[in-house]
């Protein structure tokens, strides 16, 4: 069994960011990650922009050098992909994690789908990209419904439903209105996000309002087939011919993984993970989060620019 001093779960910015200070704490590391790196950002959408500008999006020294004033996703992927080179990371790409255990000994057992190890530490850095949450209604596994977005040109002349009232719902809707599809937008809550970017709000706003854009606020989607949506409004049902529901409904933490490791939550809506937030270790003793995972459903909370710092506090308290 092939044994480190911390493995590093996620091979994301904070998953990197953590092997870079393992690194510079001179232990023995290793980053695991299932898909490709930065996994997450690979599978945003093409054309997407970040809120944050490149210099907040920084890790291990690395200047990021940007075009615009607001990073693009493939700035981005070009960027981490020359952290790792620049750093020599050690990464094991497309290796998924199936189990961790706590050995009797204090140290973790890991277990891959290619191999097994050992680990003094662990530290999840864990995105919530890959768990969609589903409408859970009759139709949601038609062919037609996706919970992923890349690129508008298939939406050209179809008619689109978006469901959702954040970033991910509007870029969808603005996008594959701007290339030809008749989108009309189905939002549970009274009004859009608060948090959607400053400078799309008065764009998806002035769309709806002129109605090029059809909005049903208070409002949710119960039903779906072939051909139509079933709608349920405040005035009552309303059935529409549909193409394509794009249901870009968020996304949550791998809840079932962390509990299976020991992890305790916190008894709240956000089914937040308890931490100490000094060290980012968990109730389980050498078991630490990074990143994203730390807020448990709120998804909003942690970002690139404020959870960076996360690494330096682990590996501290790993070598303090």
């Amino acid at each position: 069994m092939e044994g480190h001093d911390v493995i590093i779960i996620g091979a994301g910015p904070i998953g990197l960011a953590c092997g870079i200070e393992a690194k510079k704490a001179g232990l023995d590391y290793l980053i695991l990650e299932k898909g490709c790196l930065v996994n997450s950002l690979f599978h945003y959408p093409m054309n997407m922009t970040f809120f944050s500008t490149s210099e907040r999006l920084e890790i291990g020294e690395v200047p990021f050098i940007s075009n615009n004033p607001k990073p693009t996703r493939s700035e981005a992927l070009e960027y981490f992909r020359r952290v790792c080179t620049s750093w020599d990371l050690q990464v094991n790409l497309y290796e998924e994690v199936k189990e961790v255990k706590v050995s009797t000994m204090g140290s973790f057992s890991v277990t891959t789908d290619k191999r097994n190890y050992s680990a003094r530490a662990i530290v999840l850095s864990l995105g919530f990209y890959d768990l969609p949450f589903l409408l859970n209604v009759p139709g949601e596994n038609l062919p037609k419904v996706n919970h992923y977005y890349n690129d508008p040109h298939p939406y050209f002349r179809q008619k689109v439903a978006v469901i959702g009232a954040a970033n991910s719902a509007v870029d969808v809707a603005l996008e594959t209105w701007r290339k030809g599809a008749e989108v009309t937008m189905v939002i549970r809550e009274a009004e859009l996000r608060s948090s959607i970017k400053y400078w799309v709000k008065p764009d998806i706003e002035n769309r709806i309002k002129e109605g090029s854009i059809k909005a049903y606020f208070n409002s949710t989607v119960s039903r779906i087939t072939e051909t139509h949506i079933e709608i349920k409004t405040p005035e009552g049902i309303i059935n529409l011919e549909n193409d394509f529901v794009m249901a870009m409904t968020g996304y949550q933490p791998p809840f079932e993984l962390m509990k299976s490791m020991g992890i305790h939550f916190q008894n709240d809506e956000f089914h937040t993970p308890i931490y100490n937030e000094k060290t980012m270790e968990t109730t389980v003793s050498s078991l630490y989060l990074a990143g994203v995972v730390c807020g448990g459903l709120k998804t909003n909370k942690w970002f690139i620019e404020n959870s960076r710092d996360h690494a330096k506090l682990i590996m501290k308290d790993l070598t303090g």
